[in-house]
């Protein structure tokens, strides 16, 4: 096994590692955050990710994973750095690759040995080749490195088990000496006959971007569909069953919803628009995607505002802030677009998550946040189900009826059959479910 530097201990870099640990590697993960690393060596994880602690605490305790600030020590004293590097949208949605190019330059001052340089992070079509020719450029030999890409494909809330047991490795090189390291590292996945997708670079990193965007389209075209189920008294979810048994389609992301949200598709879908008009194409539908997706989650606040019109001083209950359960990230969360609407109106915001109320108050600190997801229904005006944690569905309705003000409730994950809560005395609304005589949505702003 392999001698691993992973170098940005964020999401990706902290899963990966963790699980490279895990498979016999000697893996040691680098952040130039100093107190991030001081936390990680105490077992504080900068991250809610079910399973993840554990695994940490074992690969630690068995001398296979360390945390680190030395830079340069764990380049010199490894033959495999990962990039795990943070990969933000630009100004105009470009991948913005300033981390990653920091870290080559340090690469480029302290390489002593070989090195395989492996990009975990999503980076732009073209970037491995970019890497290449930057060290080669700072008067690095080529003969001191190669030049990998090697995708993530880790869903927040199961990344644990996505990564143990992947549907798939891809790994891009142009060397056969790195491709048979890179299998070496992965030899774990072999013993239970994972594929091994082994291609050029250019082609890894499409695949991360054609994956996600792919999965995000069908996101917003069952969103799409739910709002013409509204409209022509049909019931999305058994519209989406009987899609989903189609082996051509499959039942997985055909959930209607409040739009997605994360650090990748918003990101991703972006970025591919971008590398599309780089080579003077459109992505037009990875465009309309992302047009769909952010009427979606304006569309929560006109399901409030058909059954609630005026918002000034009331009270609006939000269950769940965090874009998907089993996860505290709230980056692009249908829940920020939500509560930034309800206050510019007038509104005023108590909200619950199990695991994302620390990270919603970096963005807005002055909202109430509650103890209980019960909490939130105190003397509200109206109550927003935004996310679908466990926890929520087993919410006895009487008593939510009785905390509430007034019983209005949007319930964005169709977790309650309408039926029964609407027969507990609620106004309710849902997404693309059937409900008799809905509040048509009427006089919607254009956006």
């Amino acid at each position: 096994m392999k001698k691993i530097a992973m170098l940005g201990v964020g999401y990706v870099g902290l899963v990966s590692g963790t699980g490279l640990a895990d498979f016999g590697n000697e893996v040691i993960c680098v952040d130039i955050n100093a107190e991030k690393i001081r936390k990680l060596k105490q077992d504080v994880l900068p991250i809610y990710e079910p399973g993840l602690l554990e695994l940490v605490r074992k690969n630690v305790a068995q001398g296979r994973l360390s945390f680190t600030t030395d830079l340069k020590h764990s380049i010199q004293n490894s033959e495999v750095i990962f990039l795990a590097l943070p990969t933000p949208s630009g100004p105009k949605g470009e991948v913005d690759l300033s981390y990653v190019f920091n870290a080559v330059n340090t690469i480029a001052r302290v390489i002593n040995g070989f090195k395989v340089i492996v990009t975990k992070s999503t980076v732009a079509v073209g970037t491995g080749d970019k890497i290449r020719d930057h060290l080669l450029a700072q008067g690095v030999s080529e003969e001191m490195f190669d030049v990998v890409s090697n995708p993530e494909f880790l869903r927040e809330g199961s990344a644990v088990g996505d990564f143990m047991r992947p549907d798939r490795v891809v790994i891009g090189s142009r060397s056969e000496k790195a491709l048979e390291i890179m299998k070496e590292i992965y030899r774990s996945l072999y013993l239970i006959e994972t594929p091994i997708v082994a291609t050029d670079i250019h082609t890894a990193e499409m695949i991360k971007y054609a994956s996600n965007a792919f999965l995000a389209t069908k996101i917003s075209f069952i969103n799409e569909i739910a709002n013409i189920c509204e409209k022509v008294d049909a019931d999305v979810q058994v519209v989406a069953k009987a899609m989903g048994l189609d082996g051509r389609i499959s039942n997985k992301f055909l959930h209607a919803g409040p739009g997605f949200g994360g650090s990748c598709f918003p990101k991703d879908t972006l970025a591919l628009t971008k590398i599309a008009e780089g080579v003077g194409l459109h992505a037009t539908i990875v465009e309309a995607v992302i047009e769909v997706n952010r009427l979606q989650k304006l569309r929560v606040v006109d399901k409030l505002l058909a059954l609630l019109p005026d918002l000034k001083d009331k009270v609006i209950g939000i269950l769940g802030l965090a874009f998907k359960p089993n996860t505290d990230d709230v980056r692009d969360a249908p829940a920020l677009t939500v509560i930034e609407e309800i206050l510019a109106r007038g509104g005023r915001i108590q909200a619950y998550d199990p695991e994302a109320m620390d990270e919603m108050r970096k963005h807005f600190p002055d909202i109430k946040y509650v103890a209980s997801s019960y909490d939130v229904m105190k003397e509200a005006d109206a109550l927003i189900i935004l996310t679908e944690w466990n926890e929520f569905r087993g919410m006895n309705i009487d008593y939510i009826k009785s905390l509430m003000k007034n019983p209005i409730l949007i319930d964005t994950r169709n977790i309650f059959d309408p039926e029964t809560i609407m027969e507990k005395g609620f106004r309710y609304d849902c997404i693309g479910r059937k409900i008799e005589n809905r509040a048509r949505i009427t006089g919607e702003q254009k956006r």
